[in-house]
C-alpha cells in the first residue's frame, strides 16, 4: 500500500481535490489514516449484505472508488443469483478497481462501470451503498439521487449511507473538527498536510447535518432510518425501504 504524501509539499497537489491517478494510487492509505472507523464500516457492510441481500436481486456500490464496499458485499452475500454493479465516475479509480475485482476469487458477478452515479439505473435492488459519495455531489442533486435509489429498491432492501457531517452547534462542530485533526496527526499527517488537504477539498466535499440526511431519506420513502456508526464528524446510516 503506497503512502499518502500528496499534500506533503506546497506544489504536490495543486488546485481543487480530484479523484485522479495520484489520489487513486494512495487511496487505501488515505482512507485508513483519514477516516476514523472506516475499516469497521466496511466490515459491517459485509454483515448487512449477509443479512439483507435476497436471491436474484441486484446490489449497487455507488461511488465505488477501489471497490472496498463491493468486495465486502461480494464475500458475504449468502443467496444465489445476485449481481453487483460498482459505479464510479473516476477513470483512475475504475481502472484500479477492475483489476482488484478481477484478482478476487469470489463468485458473485461484479460489473464495474465508469459512470456518474446520478445516472445509475437502480432496479431490483436489495442493497445499495453510498460510502462517502453523496457529499461530493451538488446539494441540489442529492434529493433526486436518494429518490431514485429508494424507488429502485425492493421492499425490505437496505441502503447504507456514510457521510462526513457538520454539527448544527458551532461549538460542537469546532470540537469535532479538532478531534478529527488530532486523529490525523496521530496517523502521521503534519499540520501543513492537514491544512493543504482541507483547502483543496473545501469546495469539493460539501457536508450537511445529520438531520438533513435523515429528513431526505424519510422524504424519499425509507421507512426506518438510523445511525449505526459515528466517530467524530463521520457517520454511517442505514435505511430500509
Amino acid at each position: 500500500m503506497s503512502e499518502d504524501r500528496l499534500f506533503a509539499s506546497e506544489d504536490s497537489c495543486d488546485g481543487a481535490f480530484q479523484f485522479n491517478e495520484a489520489v487513486a494510487a494512495v487511496f487505501p492509505d488515505m482512507l485508513e489514516r483519514s477516516i476514523p472507523g472506516y475499516a469497521a464500516s466496511i466490515l459491517t457492510i459485509g454483515s448487512l449484505a449477509h443479512r439483507y441481500v435476497r436471491a436474484e436481486t441486484r446490489c449497487f456500490d455507488l461511488g465505488c472508488s477501489l471497490g472496498a464496499a463491493t468486495l465486502a458485499m461480494r464475500h458475504n452475500i449468502a443467496e444465489p443469483g445476485c449481481h453487483i454493479q460498482a459505479i464510479d465516475s473516476s477513470t483512475a479509480m475504475i481502472q484500479r478497481c477492475r483489476k482488484i475485482i478481477a484478482d478476487d476469487d469470489a463468485l458473485v458477478p461484479v460489473e464495474v462501470i465508469t459512470a456518474d452515479v446520478r445516472d445509475a439505473e437502480i432496479q431490483n435492488a436489495s442493497m445499495v451503498v453510498m460510502n462517502y459519495t453523496l457529499q461530493f455531489l451538488p446539494i441540489a442533486d442529492r434529493n433526486d439521487v436518494i429518490d431514485t435509489i429508494c424507488q429502485g429498491m425492493n421492499d425490505g432492501g437496505v441502503f447504507v449511507l456514510s457521510e462526513k457531517i457538520e454539527d448544527d452547534d458551532q461549538q460542537i462542530e469546532d470540537l469535532l473538527v479538532d478531534l478529527h485533526h488530532e486523529h490525523k496527526k496521530r496517523n502521521a499527517y503534519s499540520d501543513s498536510e492537514i491544512s493543504r488537504k482541507r483547502a483543496a477539498i473545501e469546495n469539493v466535499l460539501i457536508p450537511e447535518s445529520l438531520d438533513a440526511h435523515r429528513t431526505r431519506l424519510s422524504a424519499a420513502g425509507f421507512n426506518h432510518v438510523g445511525v449505526w456508526q459515528r466517530h467524530f464528524n463521520f457517520v454511517s446510516l442505514v435505511a430500509f425501504k
